[in-house]
């Protein structure tokens, strides 16, 4: 939705104007009957994924190996 408004109906609803410009309205300022400014709201930015601590998944795998047959397959990348 777009609402125009003068300057000075701006300064007398700047607070008004804020929350209705928050919720996705559209403002065009204007003085002396011509467009000077266009309000509309700031995209909101993603929260950035933090990276878990190391430890969080301690003791949810376990690796179980009685022998050493699985490393053939790794002979050519082990000294």
């Amino acid at each position: 939705m777009l609402a125009t408004l003068t300057v000075e109906e701006t300064q007398i609803n700047l607070k008004d104007l804020i929350d209705q410009v928050a919720a996705g309205q559209e403002i065009i300022i204007t003085r002396n009957q011509q467009p000077v400014a266009r309000v509309i709201s700031e995209p909101s930015k993603p929260k950035p994924r933090l990276r878990p601590p190391p430890g969080l998944g301690k003791g949810m795998i376990t690796i179980i190996s009685d022998d050493e047959e699985h490393l053939k397959d790794f002979s050519d990348y082990m000294p």
